[in-house]
């Protein structure tokens, strides 16, 4: 085996982590493999003999290649400095492990390690280098003196920085509920109270200060952000009598929803749950962008048959 072949080993071995990377910096599953392919070219094209921490090294390169297309999209005004509110990161949609039975391994490694749809909503109004020393720092513990010359601040600043950021998390995005059994129970009774037009069962299933963030794209009149538990049931009404098919899957690691109407995505819903509740519903409804995401086998892969709940 050639030098090459043997480094390129050595990269698929932190592949994996360098994409967990580049998704909580990008909300984007197609950029964020295209950044780990940078990081990828950067890599053979450099003499890393010397250095000891490759995956050190190699998850600083990914925040940097992530932080330059942070930059080039506000550069290009492809976001503007203030994240449109119903806007929806790429989900990451696997199947629902039935009760009882075994998890994958993998699969249950991979939740673990996930960060929620709600989550990355509140990373996207961060500035970038705010994002960066955040993610780099608090989600994958790089010291700020590494992270430091990222973002050509002082490891003092950098700390700062990420204080900022931690502080509005804080603030906009709740912490779920860890028990998967839980929230199964509690999103399983949401879709059957809002199939069977159950709008006082519903009610008791929100929280009274329930957000529900959706982004249909270019649909008119999907994209909305509804705040209270009283509008998010009014909402809920007008979609009663659609005639979709609603499965349980797994969305970024939470128990949620995805709803086919005529053999393809309509929608995927991410439910976070605390204290019983539902606190916060975030939807993707837009057409393209789940035609990309979300593929026949996909569909069959996260339903497995199963009966819809929907």
């Amino acid at each position: 085996m050639d030098g090459r072949q043997l480094l390129a080993e050595r990269f698929e071995e932190h592949r994996p982590h360098l994409r967990a990377v580049a998704y909580r910096m990008l909300g984007s599953l197609s950029e964020a493999e295209d950044a780990v392919q940078e990081t990828w070219l950067k890599l053979s094209r450099s003499d890393t003999d010397g250095v000891r921490n490759l995956g050190g090294w190699l998850t600083t390169v990914t925040g940097r290649v992530c932080l330059d297309l942070l930059r080039s999209r506000r550069q290009r005004g492809e976001l503007s400095l203030d994240v449109p509110e119903t806007y929806v990161p790429d989900p990451r949609i696997s199947p629902l492990p039935g009760r009882g039975e075994a998890a994958d391994p993998e699969e249950e490694a991979l939740r673990a390690d996930s960060v929620g749809l709600a989550m990355l909503v509140v990373l996207d109004t961060l500035s970038p280098a705010e994002r960066l020393a955040f993610v780099l720092h608090d989600m994958f513990a790089v010291p700020f003196e590494d992270i430091a010359p990222i973002v050509e601040r002082a490891p003092a600043a950098t700390r700062q920085l990420a204080s900022r950021a931690r502080r509005r998390v804080r603030e906009a995005a709740p912490a779920p509920d860890p028990d998967r059994a839980k929230q199964r129970e509690v999103v399983e009774a949401f879709l059957a109270a809002a199939r069977g037009g159950d709008f006082d069962a519903l009610l008791e299933l929100l929280d009274p200060d329930v957000v529900l963030r959706a982004d249909g794209g270019d649909a008119t009149g999907l994209s909305r952000i509804v705040r209270g538990s009283q509008a998010v049931v009014a909402g809920a009404r007008s979609f009663a009598t659609v005639a979709l098919s609603t499965h349980l899957v797994l969305v970024n690691g939470r128990v949620g929803q995805l709803s086919v109407l005529d053999g393809k995505p309509f929608s995927v819903g991410e439910f976070t749950v605390r204290d019983g509740r539902i606190v916060e519903v975030t939807i993707l409804a837009d057409r393209d962008r789940l035609a990309a995401l979300v593929d026949a086998s996909t569909i069959a892969a996260v339903t497995g048959g199963s009966e819809p709940t929907g």
